[in-house]
Parts: structure tokens; sequence; C-alpha cells
């Protein structure tokens, strides 16, 4: 064999290689297409399978009573108490068990004319 035979066998080989290489590519794309193929059908069947959504009529209703078992009611920090020393330090049994207390205004807060609504809603905010 001389070198441009050998040279000529070494170039088969590697159009051979990559024609492999681009075939298992392929099938290996195919392969995924079928997957995701076969999990969409299965989503739908599962989806249709479920029961529809309620109807309007369907809803649960607040009774006319109002809620039941709530209780509204707006709440204020509770603030922590001095020490009366300036060397003595706060225990936890010294704290209130509550980070809250009942609030002594009890007036549901309302929009205030100007206000922006929510944080990042474009408006101009407090004037």
């Amino acid at each position: 064999m001389t070198t441009a035979e050998a040279a000529d066998a070494g170039q088969v080989l590697a159009a051979s290689s990559n024609v492999l290489n681009v075939i298992a590519a392929f099938a290996g794309g195919l392969i995924v297409v079928a997957l995701l193929i076969w999990a969409v059908r299965l989503g739908v069947r599962t989806k249709e399978a479920e029961s529809p959504p309620p109807s309007p009529d369907e809803q649960p209703r607040l009774p006319e009573s109002g809620p039941v078992r709530e209780e509204r009611e707006q709440r204020a920090p509770n603030e922590v108490p001095p020490a009366t020393e300036e060397s003595e330090r706060l225990n936890p049994h010294n704290l209130h068990a509550s980070g809250t207390k009942r609030g002594e205004d009890q007036t549901r807060p309302r929009w205030s004319p100007g206000n922006s609504g929510s944080f990042g809603s474009g408006g101009s905010g407090r004037k």
C-alpha cells in the first residue's frame, strides 16, 4: 500500500465517522422529539380526565351573617420596653409574647387621594 492509498483510506474512515456522527445526532433528536410528543399527549389525556372546574353557581358563598370564626382587627407594633438602667439587658421574659398588639384605632385604612396604589405601579405617589 502506498502513502497515497493510505491517505485515501484515512479520508474514507474520517468521512464515515462524520456520517455516523450526523446519523447519531439525528436519531437522538428524533428520540427527544418523540418523547416530547408523548409527554404532551399524556398531559392532554390527563387534563381531559379531570373533572371540569365548578360553575359560578357552585362556588362557595360567604354566609349572610358574615365570616365564620374570623376576627378582623387593626394591629399596631408592640414596642420593646425600655431598660430601667443603662447596664441592664433585656431577657426574653421581659419582652411581650407578640410583636404586635390590638391597635387603638380600629377603622380600616383607605387609600389616600394621590396615592399610587401599589409599589411599582407607575403612579406619582404621595404629593
